[in-house]
This record gives structure tokens, C-alpha cells and sequence, in this order.
């Protein structure tokens, strides 16, 4: 698994070296896949795609010569991949699931836990309004804007147009979008702190 690899060697010397290498980065690597991926079928998927890029990487002899390092940036680009098929899969379902009415409703007090539930709630709802500042900033300016004039600014969208000549349906849109990118980026720390 080093730059000794070279075209003779022979099969048995490979299958010794790549047995020797799974036994010894197997478990710590698994454990890093299941840390980021919570369903286990997908972090043994995960983990044998990982496996079997390295044994492709030394029967096309290609010098690795960080093992160890190799395997945890393949395992990162396999995580990042099924992440991006599920964002991609989720979008689509969500985009049927939030309509233009569902929009005009407010959405941020309902989602965050009332601050009168006690000192748990509080503690939960700073976290998420942290988190949400972050997420709000990862939005494209236009729907932030609109996200924020209706949220936290209590705007309706007529005075929104108004203001802005923009649209009401555009406006309802652009909510819309921005409701669903939050519900996606804020989702996991809200099962955490909520639904713990």
C-alpha cells in the first residue's frame, strides 16, 4: 500500500497487504462513516465502496502512499456524495410538500420551542436562533430578505410588494425556498435539541 507497489507483485502479496490494511483501519474507519451517517446500511455501503476503491487504487497500481489519510478522504467523498443525492432527493419531495399558502404562514415561532417552557427551551431555542443566523446567511439575499421581513419583521407580503415593487407571488416563492433550505440546514440540530 506504499510506493513499493509495483506491476510483479504478485496476487497473494496484494490480498495479504490489503487483508492487513482492512484489519487494521477497518473499525476506526467505520466508526468515522457512522459519527456522519446515521443509517447503518448506508455506512457499511459507505465502507466497502471505500474498501473497494482501494483495492481498484492498487490492482491499477497506483502508489498510495499515505494509506491510512487515502482511505478517510474516500470515505469524506462517499459521505459528501450520498449526502448530496439525499439534499438532491429531498428537494424534490420537498418542493411538492410546501406550497405558496403554507408560506404566507409564519414559520419561525412555530418551529422554535417557546423560551416559557422553562430553562431547557431557552437553552434549545438560543442554540436554533443561533444556528438559524448562520443558516440565514447562507441564503441568496433575495430570499433572506424576504425571510426576514416576513419572519421577524411581521411584513405582509402586499407591504413587502409594495416596498419593494417585487411580485406577491415571486415573494411567496422566494419564502417558500428559503423556508425549505432551513428546514434542511437546521433539521439535525433540531432533532437533537427538540426531539431529544
Amino acid at each position: 500500500m506504499d510506493a513499493s507497489t509495483a506491476p510483479g507483485r504478485d496476487m497473494s502479496k496484494l490480498n495479504e497487504s490489503i487483508s492487513a490494511v482492512f484489519a487494521r483501519e477497518r473499525d476506526r474507519l467505520r466508526g468515522f462513516i457512522r459519527r456522519r451517517v446515521p443509517a447503518t446500511a448506508d455506512a457499511e455501503d459507505i465502507l466497502q465502496d471505500v474498501f473497494y476503491e482501494l483495492v481498484e487504487a492498487d490492482l491499477m497500481v497506483q502508489p498510495i502512499e499515505q494509506v491510512g489519510a487515502w482511505l478517510f478522504r474516500v470515505a469524506r467523498n462517499r459521505i459528501t456524495d450520498l449526502f448530496r443525492r439525499r439534499k438532491h432527493e429531498q428537494a424534490v419531495d420537498d418542493a411538492a410538500t410546501l406550497s405558496d399558502a403554507e408560506a404566507d404562514e409564519p414559520w419561525l415561532e412555530s418551529w422554535l420551542p417557546s423560551a416559557d417552557e422553562g430553562p431547557e427551551a431557552e437553552y434549545a431555542r438560543r442554540i436554533l436562533v443561533n444556528e438559524l443566523e448562520l443558516a440565514l446567511d447562507e441564503l441568496p439575499e433575495e430570499q433572506r430578505d424576504v425571510f426576514i421581513a416576513h419572519e421577524i419583521g411581521g411584513q405582509s407580503f402586499k407591504e413587502i410588494a409594495d416596498a419593494t415593487g417585487v411580485g406577491i407571488n415571486t415573494l411567496l416563492s422566494r419564502k417558500r425556498y428559503a423556508v425549505l433550505f432551513l428546514r434542511r440546514r437546521l433539521q439535525a440540530i433540531y432533532d437533537e435539541y427538540i426531539r431529544a
